[in-house]
């Protein structure tokens, strides 16, 4: 969060991330250069800039990879949620190992063009017809200007000058860069005749990352899919049993309007906020508490659980609302209070301690 748009708000935690991925960018280097010669005859033969080029490359692939199976692992399991705090640095680190690889392809094959290297890059092979000479170059320049894009526009300057709705259209294009990447690293191999090895590693990171997004898609439908329990007399709505909430978390429910509530425990008491971050729309229920504060996974956007405000000087606010415990299950009042208005947490040993009975309940129809 920051209210001075200041470049980055270093931490303890972003400098180790950012450390652990340099690291990871220079071993995988040093071992790619080292190992692919002695795994694979084809690769003895090239050229050390061939070899450097092609190292890069594929780190470069293997990156965008890893950032789009961040969310729906997140989802899928919540060990992998540190790994979203920091994303955009993954992002801003792969578009700059892409243009590293971009750059050495430029300096080796047209170090001597007598044209401008990108003119001649683009110009060089024009048979779009040939599938055998087709210049799958330009599905890697494609993805290279979508990333430098997505990487120059990841701070929150941009997210407010381009308004929410603009900025994360333009950041879905990530999507498109990585079918680029795809068509550029397949066609690539087939037609520089690269060893097996790069069809096995290509074919592994799309399998994976399809499989992950249709999993974590099949568990976002069921959850939206969910006929909310109803206490028939309040109305209000039972998201779950209070001993599915582990300390500083939350469990998520829908609320009969199709909203997501997100219902966490602290220090035995609960309090219920809207799952929409104010900053993305991130899942603020998938997170944890973070020094007292509701914190979302995304980026870090932190609420207070008495009223849903930023502590200050911020200023964003969600969504807050009213809890109680019926038996063993929690229940949430479907309409929100004003925005800013303050809730004490429910203690849960309070809340159990004075009810009596339980209360019948019932299903709305979808």
């Amino acid at each position: 969060m920051s209210t001075a748009y200041k470049p980055v708000g270093w931490n303890r935690n972003k400098l180790i991330y950012d450390a652990v991925l340099l690291a990871g960018v220079v071993v995988y280097i040093l071992l790619y250069l080292k190992l692919a010669p002695l795994l694979s005859p084809s690769v003895r033969a090239v050229d050390t800039p061939i070899l450097r080029m092609r190292a890069f490359g594929s780190l470069a692939f293997l990156l965008l990879t890893v950032v789009l199976a961040m969310g729906p692992l997140a989802r899928l399991d919540p060990r992998f949620l540190p790994l979203l705090y920091n994303r955009r640095h993954f992002g801003v680190l792969t578009a700059a190992v892409a243009f590293t690889h971009a750059m050495f392809v430029l300096d080796w094959y047209f170090a001597f063009s007598a044209t401008p290297k990108l003119t001649a890059l683009l110009t060089s092979n024009t048979s779009f017809g040939s599938l055998a000479g087709f210049p799958f170059e330009v599905f890697g320049v494609f993805a290279l200007v979508i990333l430098i894009v997505l990487a120059a526009t990841s701070h929150d300057f941009w997210l407010s000058f381009l308004s929410p709705p603009v900025w994360k259209a333009i950041h879905m294009s990530v999507y498109a860069a990585y079918a680029a990447a795809v068509l550029h690293v397949g066609l690539g191999a087939v037609i520089g005749g690269s060893s097996p090895m790069a069809a096995v590693f290509l074919s592994a990171g799309l399998v994976a990352l399809s499989v992950l997004h249709l999993l974590a898609g099949r568990q976002e439908k069921a959850i939206d899919e969910a006929v909310p329990r109803i206490e028939a007399e309040t109305g209000w709505v039972d998201v779950g049993d209070l001993h599915e909430i582990e300390e500083g978390r939350a469990i998520i429910g829908v609320l009969p309007q199709g909203e997501r509530v997100a219902v966490f425990r602290f220090k035995d008491r609960l309090s219920a906020l809207s799952n929409l971050c104010s900053h993305q729309n991130g899942p603020i229920g998938e997170g944890k508490i973070v020094l007292g504060f509701a914190t979302c996974p995304w980026h870090g956007y932190q609420y207070r659980l008495e009223d849903g405000c930023a502590p200050p000087p911020f200023r964003e606010r969600v969504r807050k609302y009213r809890v109680k415990v019926v038996g063993t299950r929690v229940l949430v009042d479907p309409v929100a209070v004003p925005l800013g208005t303050r809730i004490e947490p429910l203690p849960v040993a309070d809340a159990l301690s004075v009810q009596s009975s339980s209360t019948p309940m019932t299903r709305i129809s979808p």
